[in-house]
């Protein structure tokens, strides 16, 4: 996905097995984050990081939306320990994250596999991506997306 590219409607399951739509989310803009795998450090701290920020995002607006290749029991454990108001997409046969261009080659520990490439999406209400963060601190991903929607001067939190 690139800027000016859209998102489909139908993303994918939530750990509920729950159909998300972004026409479910009628006027919102959409915060869609694509992260490696539930309940390790960086995908947590990223996640946590979001949720303590999810009332802003919804004020200005934004409804956040993460995606893995992990499964909806997964999810499931993950969003209820960690408290995530926001859903989870199970991508496990990885075609959303195909089509967003974010399963890609990695190395690790001198090991090549494919897998999620950390990246964050900033669309607008039509699914229609508006900003791309390719390098996510996963500790600061909530000041990341701040930082870029304040130099677009589209910070408007509700009051």
């Amino acid at each position: 996905m690139n800027i000016g590219d859209r998102f489909p409607d139908l993303l994918g399951k939530d750990s509920a097995g729950k159909e998300i739509r972004l026409s479910d989310y009628p006027g919102m803009k959409f915060i869609i984050y694509f992260y490696p795998k539930d309940n390790t450090p960086g995908c947590t701290a990223e996640a946590c990081n979001l949720r303590d920020n999810f009332d802003v995002f919804k004020g200005m607006g934004y409804q956040v939306i993460g995606v893995s290749k992990d499964s909806e029991a997964s999810h499931q454990k993950f969003a209820e320990k960690f408290q995530l108001q926001f859903p989870l997409v199970a991508d496990t046969d990885h075609k959303l994250c195909e089509l967003a261009g974010v399963w890609r080659m990695k190395k690790m520990a001198g090991r090549e596999y494919m897998g999620i490439v950390r990246t964050t999406f900033i669309t607008d209400t039509d699914g229609v991506v508006s900003d791309v963060i390719e390098k996510v601190k996963t500790k600061e991903a909530a000041a990341q997306i701040f930082a870029l929607l304040d130099g677009r001067n589209d910070i408007n939190p509700a009051p």
